[in-house]
């Protein structure tokens, strides 16, 4: 299984996978002119990585601006972590965001309403 390393443009995220490790890492602004394509590599990711091992997964995620397309990615991974966790799989999130962002920690609050795996959310420091 191939690691992703994407880096981060101006309207992307960057992206980064450890298969060994079991970690999935975004961070940066998310607005794709096509989120479905851009994105497709991660969902593959992660449902080969969910799908061939039974090691845990741990979501780093610091997304600082989602459109709504990455928005809709999100939920997609999110209920494919999701449905593992209730199948016995030990997932985490972490969610980063910037204190004067209230509107990204909103948004991560409303995604943890919707997963019943531990799913924290991070005000970065320093």
């Amino acid at each position: 299984m191939l690691d992703l390393n994407i880096p981060a443009t101006t309207s992307t995220p960057c992206i980064r996978t450890d298969t060994a490790r079991g970690v999935l890492h975004m961070s940066g602004d998310s607005y794709p002119e096509n989120a479905f394509e851009f994105f497709q590599p991660v969902l593959d990711w992660v449902q080969a990585y969910l799908g061939d091992s039974s090691l845990p997964l741990q979501l780093d995620i610091g997304l600082l601006y989602l459109n709504t397309s990455s928005i809709r990615i999100m939920m997609d991974i999110f209920d494919s972590a999701e449905e593992a966790f209730v199948a016995g799989r030990d997932i985490r999130l972490v969610w980063h965001y910037q204190p004067e962002n209230e509107r990204v920690a909103e948004l991560a609050e409303e995604f943890s309403e919707d997963c019943s795996f531990p799913f924290e959310i991070m005000a970065y420091t320093g």
